[in-house]
């Protein structure tokens, strides 16, 4: 489920922290880590079992229409799509996906206002009346309608990061990367008919990766942060961002200690991230002295891959 770079961000950030709080072990970096990640998958959870409650809503909200005490044609014939729709049937019959989800504890069942407010929104937009006026009825045409709702009502919706933010501080940050996991998850429903549950490292050697990244990282933090200083004036190694600091760290460990990756690469990595959680500085910081410290070693032998 996490790529190498939504890796390499938790990382970045349990090692900020471990700068920061030098009292912190590997042991507790790693445990740190592995909270992290499995917290990105139960985001993706709780985001996708959102089809449920919003399709019970819809056919909520035809049953109150039906028993109304004068009930209008269309009240009486209403159109049953998206109540309907195969996307909330595979879900909900689903019986690993509704253990995980209650296991979890990511039931949107105290969040019924939520659900409501969310619903109002979708069922004003172009879109869902595009959806609903529409005479294909498929699980291709459900998985679209919901790639939409992924898009459009959940990442800028204030009401819903303000749960998320409530359930977990971890998920604010990974809410984009997950959003666009649900949609790639809903169309791979929609195809097969059925759930699967991703891992949470999309290869295996993704948790060897990082968890040797981890541990190198910590090991020589002290070395790596002596090349840094040594490499600016006294002035400047007296204010050095830690999140520089710790970003040269990560990509001189990374060049140490994995010499399939190649440096170009571990260089781009670490400069895109500079880019989002360190100062508009850094990215000509980091991606200079990076450069100059990895081709340094590697003239040593400490890197072991020419550059």
């Amino acid at each position: 489920m996490l790529n190498r770079r939504i890796l390499r961000i938790k990382a970045f950030k349990i090692l900020y922290s471990c700068a920061e709080d030098r009292s912190l072990s590997t042991k507790d970096a790693l445990a740190l880590f592995e909270a992290s990640a499995e917290a990105s998958r139960d985001l993706y959870l709780f985001v996708l079992s959102s089809i449920v409650p919003l399709t019970q809503e819809a056919a909520r909200r035809i049953e109150a229409a039906r028993n109304k005490f004068n009930p209008t044609e269309e009240d009486l014939n209403p159109n049953m799509k998206f109540a309907s729709n195969a996307l909330a049937t595979i879900l909900g019959e689903d019986v690993d996906f509704c253990k995980m989800v209650e296991k979890r504890k990511l039931s949107w069942e105290p969040f019924d206002a939520a659900v409501r407010n969310l619903f109002d929104s979708i069922s004003s937009k172009d879109y869902y009346k595009s959806y609903m006026e529409s005479s294909e009825v498929s699980a291709a045409a459900d998985a679209k309608l919901f790639k939409r709702i992924f898009e459009e009502e959940f990442e800028d919706n204030e009401e819903f990061l303000s749960i998320i933010e409530d359930m977990n501080i971890l998920w604010t940050d990974d809410l984009g990367y997950v959003l666009r996991y649900d949609i790639s998850s809903v169309q791979d429903i929609a195809r097969t008919g059925r759930w699967n549950c991703p891992p949470i490292y999309t290869e295996a050697s993704d948790h060897t990766f990082i968890t040797k990244l981890i541990s190198a990282t910590l090991a020589g933090y002290d070395r790596y942060f002596g090349m840094v200083a040594d490499n600016v004036s006294k002035w400047d190694s007296d204010r050095l961002f830690t999140t520089d600091t710790v970003l040269i760290a990560m990509g001189l460990a990374e060049a140490e200690n994995f010499g399939d990756i190649p440096v170009p690469v571990t260089i781009n990595e670490y400069v895109e991230i500079s880019k989002y959680y360190s100062t508009p500085k850094s990215r000509s910081f980091v991606n200079g002295l990076l450069d100059k410290l990895i081709k340094e070693e590697a003239a040593t032998g400490l890197i072991p891959k020419s550059i």
